[in-house]
């Protein structure tokens, strides 16, 4: 579950990125480029410390995922649309799951 975990971890890092990436290309949205840059950066940069350390890696990530979840969600109920705010709350909510369930299974 580990390792499931740690892969995650990178492929939602990559998705926070494209997701500010794409804010930018469509809604010219500079404060989405750079949150999603930031955001992503962050988070790959916790698959590389989990990868050492899964325990610290996963609650690093999980921290970061809980502001994104702040964000996500206040996004949502302004604009009403689930995309994309509706979407990256119900990846980041999963990925926060998938953390747990591999600190808790492995005791990380």
């Amino acid at each position: 579950m580990t390792q499931i975990a740690t892969i995650s971890l990178l492929i939602v890092g990559l998705l926070v990125f494209a997701g500010g990436l794409m804010g930018f290309i469509k809604g010219k949205s500079k404060a989405s480029l750079i949150a999603g840059s930031i955001s992503g950066a962050l988070l790959v940069g916790c698959y590389f410390f989990a990868s050492a350390n899964p325990t610290n890696g996963f609650i690093a990530a999980f921290v970061i995922l809980c502001a994104l979840d702040f964000v996500f969600l206040k996004r949502f109920k302004k604009t009403k649309k689930f995309m994309p705010s509706g979407m990256m709350l119900i990846i980041a909510v999963v990925e926060q799951l998938v953390l747990v369930g591999a600190f808790l299974t492995k005791g990380a």
